[in-house]
């Protein structure tokens, strides 16, 4: 019998995996314990008796959690998303195996990304809350053509390029950054400095690394055409967040969808609307009426949960049957 622990789960996460070990041949033996809290050092001792953890973005297995699992017999942490910059996997080297869903659903992601730019620059999110009230009026919600405006893509993995895509199709010119640049029809690879430069909307797809993190800062944001849109479904920390509000307020930008932040832990995912948020700057990007904030959300497809469930499985039912590690992240 393999017992996993499950960290930072909502219904739709149980929902998921209860599916998967109902119907999955490889979760034969497998048995799940769910719980809310998020994985960090104060709530690993839960994972006791357990043989891995599934953790999710906004848990944490820092040098002081990994000490805690590896004493408790935890052999295994199995992240249930493709980044792990929450995980310090250098320390975790030849402690404890780590594992990941390096993709799921791309189209999940990239959907969610052109929905949060049309619905922000055409208002929409202000005009549902008007016509709510029979406010039918039109002034102030002027957006403009997204047809023949220039799409920047900073990362042209699986996510990037279905997102340069749906660009294509609204007749958008797509000019792209990616350190490992792979051809695609249609899309011109520039440098990191001209994608800034020239894109009307710029949209992030990469990684958060010790290289990308506040790539967006104010320095670049100052290269970037004055109006231009930002947005971030990737990784809150790839955009200095302080320089974002500064270029929002001045109009330095036209406006920015989010769907990260890199202060959301302990922040998305939960009911805030009863706290009073101590978060200034994402309080401030919330009230602006040129920011479109969604809290983390757009992995979020019936699609997306099942393939992230089921590879998750197979994941630790290869390491714990055969010791093969696949997917796994190396230190």
């Amino acid at each position: 019998m393999i017992r996993i622990a499950f960290f930072d789960t909502k219904p739709y996460d149980r929902q998921a995996f209860e599916a998967q070990l109902a119907e999955n041949p490889f979760a034969k033996g497998i048995k799940a314990s769910f719980f809310e809290p998020r994985l960090d050092r104060t709530t690993a001792s839960m994972a006791k008796g357990h043989d891995a953890v599934c953790i999710f973005v906004n848990d944490v297995a820092d040098k002081d959690t990994i000490d805690v699992l590896v004493a408790l017999g935890v052999k295994l942490i199995a992240l249930r998303c493709a980044g792990y910059n929450n995980v310090d996997f250098k320390y975790a080297h030849g402690r404890i195996a780590l594992c990941r869903v390096p993709a799921y659903s791309p189209y999940a992601v990239a959907e969610h990304a052109m929905a949060m730019l049309l619905c922000l620059n055409r208002n929409l999110h202000h005009a549902y809350v008007r016509v709510r009230e029979f406010n039918f009026t039109l002034t102030g919600l002027t957006g403009f053509d997204l047809h023949g405006k220039t799409a920047g893509i900073v990362g042209m993995g699986k996510i990037g390029r279905a997102f340069a895509s749906i660009c294509q199709g609204f007749g958008m010119d797509v000019v792209a950054y990616d350190a490992y640049p792979s051809p695609m029809d249609g899309v011109k690879f520039l440098s990191l400095g001209e994608v800034l430069s020239k894109a009307d909307v710029l949209s992030l797809h990469c990684p958060l690394t010790k290289d990308t993190h506040h790539m967006i800062n104010k320095k670049t944001i100052s290269s970037m055409k004055k109006g231009a849109v930002l947005i971030n479904t990737s990784r809150g920390g790839l955009v200095d967040s302080i320089a974002l509000l500064g270029a929002l307020k001045t109009g330095r930008l036209g406006g920015a969808a989010l769907d990260v932040y890199e202060e959301e832990t302990g922040l998305f995912y939960e009911d805030q609307s009863y706290r009073i948020v101590q978060d200034d700057i994402i309080a401030r990007l919330i009230s602006l009426p040129n920011v479109l904030v969604t809290s983390h959300q757009a992995f979020l497809t019936k699609e997306a949960l099942s393939n992230i469930a089921g590879t998750t499985i197979d994941n630790i039912a290869s390491y714990f049957d055969n010791g093969e590690l696949k997917n796994g992240v190396a230190g």
